[in-house]
C-alpha cells in the first residue's frame, strides 16, 4: 500500500489553501498513493498563534465547504483521506479535528485533539475543548487508522488504546516550528515500536507570522525504522509503501501486547497533588 503526506504553505485565503491541498493530493494519486494526511488545520493559516477572537470564523463543521471539496477525490479515485481542520461541533464548542474520508467518499467520522497546549503561539485552549470522542479507530477501504494530532502524540497513553483497538497505521498531522525534530523522531519511533503500528507524522511548512514550520514529514515502521527519508522543507509530498503484513510478523517476534499487565497499571490513574504542581 503507498501511503501520502501532503505538507503545504498556507496563506490567508482559506479557498486557496484548499485548493492548493487538492493540487497536491491529485499527484499524490497520479503516483499511486491510497491514503493521504494533510498536516494539522490544513486550511489555514496557524491562527492559534494568537488568542483573536475574529479566527472563530474559520470554524466549520465536517459537512461543511472544506470536506465537501476534498470528498470528490475520495469518490473517483478511490482514496482514504484524513483532513485536519477546526471544527464547530455546536453553538459554542470547538475542536482540533481531523475528519476521515474512506475511499469512495463516506465520511467516517473525525478525531478531536485531546491533550490541548496553551503554550505562547501555541495559544490552543482559547479555540479548542479537549477531545470527547476518546480514540476512535476507523474502519477505512484499505486498513484500520487511527490519528493523533500534533500534541496528542508526547501521551502514550493514546497510541497504545489505538493499537490495542486494531489500529494498523496511526496517522499524526502536526504544525511544529523551530528545532524539534529530533523529539518528533524519538517519541514516534518509541512509540511505534512499543505497539507495533505504522506512525506517519505529517507536518506543516511554511513561514508565518513568528513561526518557521519545517515540515520534513517521515513515516516509522512497526519495527521502529524510518521510512525513506524525510521530506524537505518545503511544499511536497512524502510517499511511503508499507505492507500491512508486517504488523503481524512484528508483534510475534515482540509479544508487548501478550506480556502486558493492565490489573498493575492502576497508578497511572491515581494523579496525586505533587504531579498536578509540575
Amino acid at each position: 500500500m503507498r501511503l501520502a503526506g501532503i505538507q503545504i504553505a498556507c496563506s490567508e485565503e482559506k479557498d486557496r489553501n484548499i485548493e492548493k491541498a487538492v493540487a497536491f493530493a491529485t499527484i499524490a494519486i497520479e503516483k499511486g498513493a491510497q491514503m493521504i494526511c494533510f498536516q494539522e488545520l490544513f486550511n489555514t493559516l496557524w491562527f492559534p498563534r494568537e488568542m483573536n477572537r475574529d479566527h472563530f470564523a474559520l470554524a466549520e463543521t465536517i459537512e461543511g465547504p472544506s470536506i465537501q471539496r476534498m470528498r470528490p477525490l475520495a469518490i473517483e479515485h478511490e482514496v482514504v483521506l484524513i483532513c485536519p481542520i477546526f471544527e464547530a461541533a455546536g453553538e459554542s464548542c470547538f475542536y482540533n479535528s481531523a475528519v476521515v474520508i474512506d475511499a469512495g467518499g463516506a465520511i467516517l467520522g473525525s478525531y478531536h485533539k485531546i491533550h490541548v497546549p496553551q503554550i505562547p503561539l501555541w495559544e490552543e485552549r482559547y479555540y479548542f475543548s479537549p477531545g470527547n470522542h476518546g480514540f476512535p479507530v476507523f474502519e477505512t477501504k484499505f486498513g484500520t487508522i487511527g490519528v493523533q494530532i500534533c500534541w496528542d502524540n508526547f501521551f502514550p497513553e493514546g497510541s497504545r488504546i489505538l493499537s490495542l483497538k486494531g489500529a494498523q497505521i496511526i496517522f499524526s498531522p502536526t504544525a511544529a516550528a523551530f528545532a524539534s525534530q529530533k523529539k518528533w523522531e524519538t517519541v514516534i519511533t518509541g512509540n511505534a515500536i512499543s505497539n507495533g503500528v505504522y506512525i506517519f507524522r505529517v507536518n506543516r511548512v511554511g513561514s508565518e507570522e513568528k513561526q518557521d514550520f519545517y515540515g520534513m514529514s517521515f513515516c516509522v515502521s512497526p519495527e521502529g525504522e524510518r521510512l525513506g527519508p524525510p521530506a524537505g522543507m518545503k511544499e511536497g509530498i512524502a510517499l511511503i509503501d508499507i505492507d500491512l503484513k508486517q504488523i503481524q510478523k512484528v508483534r510475534r517476534e515482540w509479544p508487548f501486547f501478550k506480556d502486558r499487565r493492565p490489573e498493575v497499571y492502576g497508578g497511572i490513574c491515581e494523579e496525586g497533588q505533587e504531579s498536578r504542581e509540575r
